[in-house]
């Protein structure tokens, strides 16, 4: 029986069909990996852009990091040096739940501080808070950051220069931060981005916030943990700030070639090692073309009249997202003003 199909096995073997039938399995094999590997090729994305916002262009070498305070009431405050200013624009940076160690964000404020910032980083959580307390916990620490600021050693907050960011829960204290500034005694911002805000702590009043305002809200089309629901309310309950100031951004996944672009909730993460200088993961077009430098231009045209078009006004500055290495665009941000 065994002789009999090892014999049957060989005149199979030996009819011309059976040969065109596997030299086309082996072809298509071959093809098949060499357009894997075409399009390995064409998943290397742009890097990052050399002059304008979200670039390389950086007026400093270094930064400076500190902690200070203790429980939720804990901040970290980054500095620019080398060379080190006499003063600097204050940016806050609220991060998502529980991402209270910087190196989350790590490459993202390093790109904020050595474009010559000011940078506060505050935990404003602990096991023991509660969510209702966190946006007050925040305001406290960048209290007592300003406070230590001005005191000797440091680079001096230009407090006419002030910005908020957030991420996640951090995308609802943001705006919580903004229209409490005033009857906190913080500075009046200039400049606010809300980043896939979710659904954690109350949000305030948001009509208190300035008019003046230039103000973002930005989500991703794969955030399947919190949505866009926060980022439309808080885009609809700031009528007190003029549509040519602010925009509803939507920034929107990629699956072109062998590594994708995918828009999600952890996208705005950027986590790095060491003393925040060496990228870790995650660092690509939606950093360098999204986050970074719809940021960067919105602080720019906020504290300098600049870059503006990169930041507001759905202009093709501000939706272009960089191309893939075979010249093909990456799918652009949507930008309206009527989520």
């Amino acid at each position: 029986m065994t002789s009999l199909s090892r014999k049957s096995i060989s005149l199979i073997f030996q009819n011309p069909f059976t040969t065109f039938f596997i030299n086309g399995i082996f072809f298509l094999f071959f093809l098949s990996f060499l357009i894997a590997a075409s399009n390995i090729s064409v998943a290397a994305k742009t890097g990052q852009p050399l002059y304008c916002p979200g670039s390389a262009e950086y007026f400093h070498n270094n930064t400076i990091r500190n902690s200070y305070g203790t429980g939720a009431l804990q901040y970290y405050l980054f500095e620019p040096d080398e060379p080190k200013p006499v003063s600097a624009p204050l940016i806050v940076f609220l991060h998502g739940l529980n991402a209270t160690n910087p190196r989350s964000y790590g490459a993202w404020i390093e790109h904020i501080v050595k474009k010559g910032n000011i940078l506060v980083y505050p935990k404003y959580q602990s096991r023991s808070s509660k969510l209702g307390e966190y946006s007050s916990h925040a305001i406290e620490s960048v209290l007592d950051a300003i406070e230590e600021l001005q005191s000797e050693g440091h680079v001096w907050p230009d407090l006419e220069r002030f910005a908020i960011v957030g991420h996640s829960c951090g995308g609802m204290i943001a705006p919580n931060m903004a229209a409490l500034a005033e009857e906190a005694g913080l500075p009046v911002p200039g400049a606010l981005m809300s980043v896939e805000p979710g659904r954690t702590t109350p949000l305030e009043d948001l009509s208190k916030i300035p008019s003046d305002i230039l103000l973002l809200t930005v989500v991703g089309d794969r955030d399947f943990i919190v949505g866009d629901k926060i980022a439309k309310r808080i885009f609809v309950d700031t009528p007190q700030i003029p549509l040519e100031n602010k925009d509803f951004i939507t920034m929107v996944s990629d699956r072109h070639g062998f590594s994708s672009l995918t828009a999600g909730h952890f996208t705005p993460c950027s986590m790095s090692f060491g003393n925040f200088s060496i990228p870790f993961f995650g660092i690509n077009a939606h950093d360098y073309y999204g986050f970074w430098k719809l940021f960067d231009a919105l602080t720019d045209a906020a504290f300098y009249g600049e870059n503006r078009e990169f930041a507001l006004g759905n202009t093709p500055q501000q939706r272009y997202m960089g191309e893939w290495s075979d010249g093909t665009p990456i799918k652009e941000l949507i930008v309206t003003d009527n989520p």
